[in-house]
C-alpha cells in the first residue's frame, strides 16, 4: 500500500470517528448539561487515559517552559475555547448541521497555511478546497437547509470551533509539537486544562455530579471523550506527516460521517442538497494531496 492510501485510510477512520461525536454530543446538551462542567470531565478523562498510555509505555512527560507554552496552546485553542463555544452552538442546531460546520475547517486553514509558508498554492488544491465550500453553501444557504432560519444567527458562534483548528493545526504544522509526542502533548494539555477547567466549572455552578445514577447522556459523553482522545492523538500525528491542509481535510469526513450518525442516532432527516453536497466534499479530498509525499504518492 503505498504512503497516499494509507493516510486516506487514516484519515477516513479520523472522520468516521469524530463525526460520531456530533450526535452524542447533541445528546449530552440536550439534557442540559453546560460548557465547563463537559469541558472538565472531557479532558480529566483524556489527562487519566494519556497518562496511562505513558506509564505504559514508560515515557515521562517532559516539563519545561517551552513544552508549557505547547500544553497551553492546545489545552486553550484545541479545547477549552472551541468546545464551550460548539458546546453551546450544539443545543440549538442539529447534529448534522454541526457536523457541517467543521468542514470550513480546510477553507480557513489554506489562507493560514499560505501565510506561515506551511503550504503551497497549486491550482489542484483550490479546485478541492473550491469544491468542499461549494459542498457546505449547498446547505447553509437554501431555505430547506435549516428547520428554523433563526438558526442561522447561531452559525458565527459555531464557527468558532473550526476556526481555533484551523489556526491549532497551522501552528503544529509551523513549529511542531517541541519534540513532544502526540500522547505526551495530549496529556500535558489534558493536565493543564483539567486544572483551569475545574474552577470555572465550579465558579460558574456548570460543575457535573459524577456520582449515580447514570443517564443516557453520561454514556453518550464518556464514549465521545474516548473517541475524542484517540482520535486526537492521531490527527495531530497526521498535521505532522501530512500537513494542516490535508490533515483538515478529516472536517469533510466528520461532515458525511456525522449527518450519517445523525440519521442513524437521531433520526434526523436531510433533503437531496445534503447528499449533493456530501458528493462533492469527497471529491475534494481526493484533489488535495498530502504534504511530503507528492512524489510517493505518483508511484
Amino acid at each position: 500500500m503505498n504512503e497516499r492510501a494509507r493516510l486516506t485510510i487514516i484519515l477516513v477512520f479520523l472522520g468516521a470517528g469524530w463525526g460520531m461525536t456530533q450526535p452524542l454530543t447533541k445528546i449530552t446538551v440536550g439534557a442540559g448539561y453546560l460548557p465547563f462542567g463537559l469541558i472538565f470531565w472531557q479532558l480529566a478523562i483524556g489527562a487519566v487515559l494519556t497518562s496511562t498510555l505513558l506509564l505504559i509505555q514508560r515515557k515521562p512527560l517532559p516539563l519545561s517552559a517551552k513544552t508549557f507554552g505547547f500544553f497551553a496552546m492546545i489545552a486553550l485553542i484545541g479545547t477549552l475555547i472551541p468546545n464551550t463555544a460548539s458546546y453551546r452552538a450544539a443545543f440549538f442546531l442539529p447534529a448534522g448541521v454541526m457536523s457541517i460546520v467543521i468542514a470550513t475547517i480546510p477553507m480557513l486553514a489554506f489562507p493560514i497555511a499560505l501565510a506561515l509558508g506551511t503550504d503551497w498554492f497549486t491550482w489542484r488544491r483550490m479546485a478541492g478546497l473550491s469544491l468542499g465550500l461549494l459542498g457546505v453553501s449547498l446547505i447553509a444557504f437554501p431555505e430547506a437547509s435549516l428547520p428554523d432560519r433563526a438558526m442561522v444567527a447561531i452559525l458565527p458562534l459555531a464557527l468558532i470551533a473550526p476556526l481555533c483548528y484551523a489556526i491549532e493545526g497551522n501552528v503544529v504544522a509551523k513549529w511542531g509539537t517541541g519534540g513532544l509526542d502526540p500522547v505526551q502533548l495530549l496529556c500535558g494539555a489534558s493536565c493543564l486544562g483539567t486544572a483551569i477547567a475545574l474552577p470555572l466549572a465550579l465558579s460558574t455552578g456548570q460543575f457535573i455530579d459524577p456520582r449515580p445514577p447514570y443517564i443516557l447522556a453520561d454514556l453518550a459523553f464518556l464514549l465521545s471523550s474516548l473517541i475524542h482522545v484517540s482520535v486526537y492523538i492521531t490527527y495531530v500525528w497526521l498535521v505532522g506527516r501530512a500537513g494542516a491542509v490535508f490533515a483538515g481535510q478529516v472536517s469533510y469526513l466528520v461532515t458525511g460521517f456525522g449527518v450519517i450518525w445523525a440519521m442513524l442516532l437521531l433520526g434526523e432527516r436531510y433533503s437531496g442538497w445534503v447528499w449533493a453536497a456530501l458528493v462533492l466534499m469527497l471529491c475534494g479530498i481526493a484533489l488535495v494531496r498530502p504534504r511530503h509525499v507528492d512524489a510517493e504518492i505518483e508511484t
